[in-house]
């Protein structure tokens, strides 16, 4: 794979960079993407596993979906993906991470900086009062986490289908997509949004958009750059040659 000369130039140049992430990214980690053949929602209904109404109609077949889950991701590792956003966050000075995964492996990679646009699976929260919830989920007999301050049902703090996004982070990240100079959008299908519109935002405001993805998407005619490579490959070539680059 060849990296442009056109995007280290960019890079280099850059005075702010964003990266948005998806699924894809962790895929090469082991946690298979909604949209593949064989992924996740492939076996279950999600209007049933990730909906209030659905965590209504039956709160224990919900948490039975989100414990599998969460035993996929506490066995899943980093990939060298993660790992070259986590190194270049140190690179560059002005950089923000927005995700659209939940398994929190950029967290684990190193990346200190990041906003979970759908939230994440490792933490919970009441459904009634909000409150963070600290507690075991993993509780034998089919028992439920109940909220020990208002006795409410407890939640995976991730969005379901029909809420809205973390107003703060969807902020964060739009901010980011219109003040960066540099916009990467990395293993993701571009076809959830408002983060399919984050690129978008950024090209209508003069960044220069890279995606990085083996296969074409929705916004790929929008890209300046397409790295037609996993961002497990990819990435790391591109730090590589950035490095060389500036020190030439």
């Amino acid at each position: 794979m060849v990296i442009p000369e056109s995007l280290l130039e960019a890079l280099e140049k850059a005075r702010s960079i964003t990266v948005l992430t998806g699924a894809g990214v962790s895929a090469e980690s082991g946690i298979k993407t909604f949209r593949d053949p064989d992924g996740l929602w492939s076996q279950f209904n999600p209007a049933e596993l990730a909906s209030v109404d659905g965590f209504m109609s039956n709160p224990e077949l919900v948490w039975q979906w989100y414990q599998y889950r969460r035993q996929i991701i506490n066995n899943a590792m980093p990939n060298a993906g993660h790992y070259a956003i986590a190194e270049m966050e140190k690179l560059f000075k002005n950089f923000v991470l927005v995700t659209q995964n939940v398994d929190r492996l950029h967290q684990r990679a190193g990346s200190s900086k990041v906003w979970e646009l759908h939230g994440n699976i490792i933490d919970n929260h009441c459904f009634n009062c909000k409150r963070p919830y600290i507690g075991e989920t993993n509780l034998p007999d089919k028992q439920l986490p109940k909220c020990p301050v208002c006795g409410g049902l407890i939640r995976p703090s991730v969005v379901w289908f029909g809420e809205l996004l973390p107003f703060e982070a969807l902020s964060a990240a739009e901010e980011a997509a219109y003040n960066c100079d540099v916009f990467l959008s990395v293993g993701t299908s571009a076809e959830v949004y408002p983060a399919a519109n984050l690129p978008l935002i950024a090209k209508r405001s003069g960044a220069f958009v890279v995606e990085v993805n083996p296969n074409r998407t929705a916004i790929s005619h929008y890209m300046d750059v397409c790295l037609r490579e996993t961002s497990a490959v990819a990435l790391p070539k591109l730090i590589e040659e950035y490095k060389k680059f500036i020190s030439d």
